[in-house]
């Protein structure tokens, strides 16, 4: 596929709220197939379109770009065997090919974790929806699909659309108002029923304090709010209904936390290869007296379905690498 037939595929996936992630490479040494510029999409059941190199560089690639989707964050990868010192925003794979080459890519995962609704019909809310797609952040229309809202209705609607954010699962609610005007829905809301668990999650005024005056500036602000949000690693939340009548709870979904959950340092996922920090992983599950960290549900799963299996690779990576350290 061309990248212009790539990107018109990524419209249609957008159009559908398909997860996907949009693979870009950006640095190629010879000897290698892949190409500066070259482009894939690969969807979350990890189907590749496009070229980015052979399959060296493909199941890698593959993998990456799921715990990417599954995180709903953009990652850099370098597939080489070039003796460099690890970074602490790149994720480094070895080459295996026999050719040696390098290769590194950008991954911009288009999530269904890094969704936004924008609730309005004012200035503010058209320019932040407009600046929303330009970085490719996923907008949809109903807060009930969207981890973050944004809610910029500014004196038109503004009770009704506040209360529908803050029932919905949406795991923060951003609102352009300013702070008295913020406590004073507040106090509106808890009147019409939202609990205390509901409204912590209200952030207004929606972004930093940057002198905003026109609906370009304040959806400018707004977006560094909701992007801020979407990048951030609090607990996501799932919806469960309450016994009985009334609103449905917000609780947030349980992780495992065996007691070496906040262990320092870096620890390689034997599922797929990526480099975890081992206090900020997704899962962590023990296994014959080890703790195993993990990116995203996929490898987790996949972990618990043949444990001895990746033990037996996690062993094996453990003692090619300096003692004390999890570090490619």
């Amino acid at each position: 596929m061309t990248n212009e037939e790539l990107h018109d595929l990524a419209r249609e996936l957008n159009r559908r709220g398909e997860a996907f992630a949009l693979v870009t490479v950006v640095r190629a040494v010879a000897p290698t197939s892949a190409y500066p510029g070259a482009q894939a999409i690969v969807l979350a059941d990890g189907t590749l379109q496009g070229w980015i190199g052979g399959g060296c560089a493909k199941d890698v690639i593959i993998e990456a770009a799921k715990c990417a989707i599954e995180k709903g964050e953009p990652k850099l990868v370098r597939i080489s065997n070039e003796k460099i010192y690890a970074e602490e925003d790149v994720e480094h794979y070895t080459m295996s090919c026999a050719s040696n080459g390098s290769v590194e890519l950008f991954i911009q995962p288009n999530s269904l974790r890094s969704a936004l609704c924008v609730l309005g019909r004012t200035p503010a809310a058209d320019e932040s929806r407009f600046l929303a797609e330009r970085l490719r952040i996923r907008l949809t229309d109903s807060p009930n699909d969207a981890p973050v809202v944004l809610v910029a209705t500014q004196g038109q609607g503004d009770e009704e659309a506040l209360e529908a954010a803050l029932r919905s699962p949406a795991r923060q609610v951003l609102m352009i108002a300013s702070r008295r005007k913020a406590d004073r829905l507040r106090a509106v809301m808890k009147m019409r029923g939202v609990d205390e668990a509901q409204l912590v999650r209200l952030q207004a005024p929606a972004g930093p304090d940057a002198g905003a005056k026109t609906p370009g500036e304040i959806a400018l602000v707004a977006i560094a709010g909701v992007l801020a949000s979407l990048r951030s690693r609090d607990e996501p939340v799932e919806r469960k209904a309450a016994s009985g009548a009334g609103p449905d709870v917000i609780t947030p979904i349980s992780r495992m936390q065996p007691g070496t959950a906040s262990a320092a340092g870096i620890f390689i996922n034997p599922v797929c290869g990526v480099a975890v920090s081992r206090a900020d992983a997704l899962h962590i599950e023990n296994y014959a007296g080890i703790s195993y960290y993990f990116c995203c549900d996929g490898c987790w799963t996949t972990f618990l379905k043949d444990p001895g299996k990746y033990a037996v690779i996690h062993q094996s990576s453990a003692g090619a690498v300096s003692a004390g350290e999890q570090v490619k």
